[in-house]
């Protein structure tokens, strides 16, 4: 569930101007897409698609040309005498804005090519572009010229908000970059940044490549669905079949959940919080650390009070004190939970005796209690929400709701990355004579060796205006999952969490579709990181009513929707084990926490090792039967932009469920409502204040109140 902008480490990303394309013939990586069965006004969107046909050398040939062309342009704005925004900003943002495109695609293939040359090639491209951007971002004679129109125009009211936004932006970046410091100061932080830059592009690689697995007999997978073993690949070891179990989602998941061999469950838990290990556990130490003196060397007490500054949030003690008081409001209920769940484990091994549970039975008799004390079978549920039709309905909801059509683009005007991928073109209804094209998304859900391994949005291409057509150039972005492929015996059906798993991340694709910003860096989802879920989250909500999950399913063999007391049912279950989760939540975000507000005098007395296993049972208060693992090693979010960030996660669920409760609850549906949050928070992206915003739309401050009734710590009237 995590939103990819490919720009973490660019500090204002001038990239390769798409104009400079025609002189090299370059044409070629673009086309016109078409749909033979739609009417007319959609059957041709206005702007190309981007195609997928670089070779690796291709991709770091455009790479370095890129890095000539924003040096060049660097230089430009240096030598200038007339120093103003028509000068200085608008040159800077404009070649921003028109070429985005091109590295977003280029670092891209990185997380999804079934070529791992290419997926190499964008590696290499990606660890070039860091390294010249610090460099960049290090230069005096640009940062003057900007600083100078920074202390002209910031207290200027008259001047355009969201040019003014960029002006800060610019400015502030290059402050915390460290040009304020003396100019030997300022080589050891483009060293460090450097070194982190490259330690962070190791660690993903690491991530998105390793295919490690664990081989099982039958009998040591007694419980796991036949069609997911059925799945696995099968060796014979000393005449033994033994099936493939990887750590990808469709593989363990079913695995830890259903599972009766509770040593099999221990084996598959532990192995998959030890994959990428040690050499990933290594890389976050090190990681850690020099974020720590980075922090130290720019002024700051830690790496935390660097990073949220500039967060919703502003410090480390609003986030430790959020999350801190979550945890005690939370583990009174969740022991009421566990002691539930330890009573069944000892009834399931008729051992009145057993004294815990431990951290591989969670899921397992977490899924054992819906099952017996609910009656939910999820393998059954999930035959009413096969792959193809729920998506297709999905996408009914969001046109509803926000007055779309989302147009499939195949046949030879199709243009992807794999065969698998499924690609729209995406339009605005509201003027239903003249239909407004709103972007490109791209749907690649099923695993595959080398790609990336969980499920997250990745932007393609943000969206800005073009002072020169007069027109909006619109998004591009894609939805990357990794759900269970179709067999020949039944098609890939959803389960009902990945079901919500799917809505969420389309959630993150409407936030780019509706992006309408003046610059590229403010469009759709490039807010602030602690409200960036929040959108998301507040979708997530539609997968839980009932007349909802009614239309959206259809039984894969018979057509029919699911019964009212199925639904009735499954509804029942949203909360159970609520508190266990989110303390499961609060233990990556207090770990998180842990790693980067400690300061570059002590870092080199954390274990890390311990926190992870000590801060995990603590806060969850599940026993690790004393196995210690490196499950931080494979914790991809911090290092993937989210450091001093995981508490987002919980903090925005505080703005999705005031935003559902006060807007969308009484119908979800609602097309006023859904235009007017469409228009209020999706449209402006990250050019204006989100508390402005979210105070726009519900007429008040944000409060609290929705999200803790549905944790169920308070119960209130709404």
């Amino acid at each position: 569930m995590r939103n990819f902008l490919f720009s973490k480490n660019l500090n204002y990303s001038l990239l390769f101007n798409y104009n400079r394309l025609q002189n090299h013939n370059f044409a070629r990586y673009f086309h016109f897409n078409s749909t033979d069965d739609m009417a007319p006004q959609l059957s041709f969107p206005p702007q190309p698609a981007p195609s997928w046909i670089h070779t690796p050398e291709e991709i770091l040939s455009l790479t370095d040309r890129y890095i000539v062309s924003a040096k060049a342009l660097d230089d430009k704005v240096a030598a200038l005498k007339d120093v103003s925004i028509d000068s200085v900003i608008k040159p800077l943002a404009y070649f921003e804005n028109e070429n985005y495109s091109l590295v977003y695609q280029l670092s891209f293939y990185g997380a999804v090519s079934p070529s791992k040359e290419i997926r190499d090639a964008s590696t290499k491209s990606e660890e070039k572009l860091d390294n010249y951007s610090i460099e960049a971002g290090l230069r005096e004679d640009v940062f003057k010229q900007i600083d100078k129109i920074y202390k002209e125009t910031q207290n200027n009211d008259a001047l355009d908000a969201e040019l003014k936004k960029l002006i800060w932006k610019l400015d502030v970046t290059y402050k915390r970059n460290g040009l304020e410091l003396p100019i030997e100061e300022r080589k050891e932080v483009e060293k460090i940044s450097k070194e982190l830059a490259n330690l962070s592009l190791r660690y993903n690689k690491n991530l998105n490549e390793q295919t490690e697995y664990l081989l099982f007999t039958k009998e040591e997978l007694d419980g796991v669905p036949e069609d997911t073993f059925n799945g696995f690949e099968k060796q014979v070891i000393d005449g033994v079949e033994k099936y493939k179990m990887t750590f990808k989602y469709p593989d363990i998941f079913p695995v830890l959940k259903y599972c009766k061999v509770s040593e099999t469950r221990k084996r598959a838990y532990i192995g998959d919080q030890n994959k990428c290990t040690p050499e990933n556990s290594d890389i976050l130490a090190e990681v850690v650390k020099l974020r720590s003196i980075f922090a130290q060397k720019l002024g700051y007490k830690n790496y935390s009070e660097f990073t949220l500054e500039q967060r919703m949030a502003k410090t480390s003690k609003v986030v430790l004190d959020f999350l801190n008081d979550l945890r005690t409001k939370l583990q009174p209920l969740a022991k009421i939970e566990l002691e539930k769940l330890l009573n069944l484990k000892k009834e399931v091994t008729n051992n009145k005796n057993e004294e815990k549970l431990y951290i591989w039975d969670q899921r397992y008799f977490d899924t054992l209690l819906i099952e017996t004390e609910y009656k939910i079978n999820h393998q059954k549920i999930a035959e009413y929400f096969p792959m193809e039709n729920t998506v297709a309905k999905m996408l009914e909801i969001y046109e509803k709701l926000f007055n779309l059509k989302f147009v499939e683009i195949n046949g030879p005007d199709k243009s992807v990355w794999h065969e698998e991928v499924k690609q729209f073109a995406v339009w605005k209804l509201d003027n239903a004579e003249e239909p407004e094209f709103s972007g490109y998304i791209y749907f690649d859900l099923y695993p595959r060796e080398g790609k990336y391994g969980h499920a997250a949005k990745f932007g393609i291409a943000p969206g800005y205006f073009d002072p020169k057509t007069g027109k909006h150039v619109r998004p591009v972005c894609a939805l990357v999952c990794n759900f269970t492929k179709s067999t020949k015996e039944k098609p890939s059906l959803l389960k009902h969490d990945e079901v919500e798993t799917f809505f969420h991340e389309l959630g993150h694709g409407i936030h780019d579709l509706m992006g309408k910003t003046q610059f590229a860096r403010f469009h759709g989802t490039a807010v602030a990181r602690d409200f960036v879920e929040a959108p998301s989250q507040m979708l997530e909500y539609w997968t839980w009513d009932k007349n909802i999950l009614r239309n959206l399913s259809s039984h894969y063999q018979t057509g029919k929707q699911i019964s009212d007391e199925l639904l009735d049912d499954l509804i029942k279950t949203k909360h159970v084990n609520g508190a266990i989760f989110n303390l499961r939540q609060l233990h990556f975000g207090l770990f998180d926490m842990k790693l980067h507000t400690v300061e570059s005098s002590e870092v080199g007395k954390l274990d890390i090792l311990h926190e992870w296993n000590q801060m995990r049972e603590d806060i969850s208060m599940i026993s690790n039967g004393g196995e210690l693992t490196k499950g931080y090693g494979s914790f991809g979010h911090l290092l993937g932009g989210y450091a001093s960030g995981y508490y987002g996660y919980l903090y925005s669920q505080v703005f999705a469920a005031d935003i559902y409760y006060s807007i969308f609850k009484k119908d979800p549906m609602d097309p006023a409502a859904g235009k007017r949050y469409r228009d209020i928070i999706l449209k402006r992206g990250g050019s204006k204040d989100e508390m402005k915003i979210l105070e726009e739309l519900l007429g008040r401050k944000p409060n609290s109140e929705a999200f803790l009734k549905e944790l169920g710590i308070v119960y209130s009237t709404l």
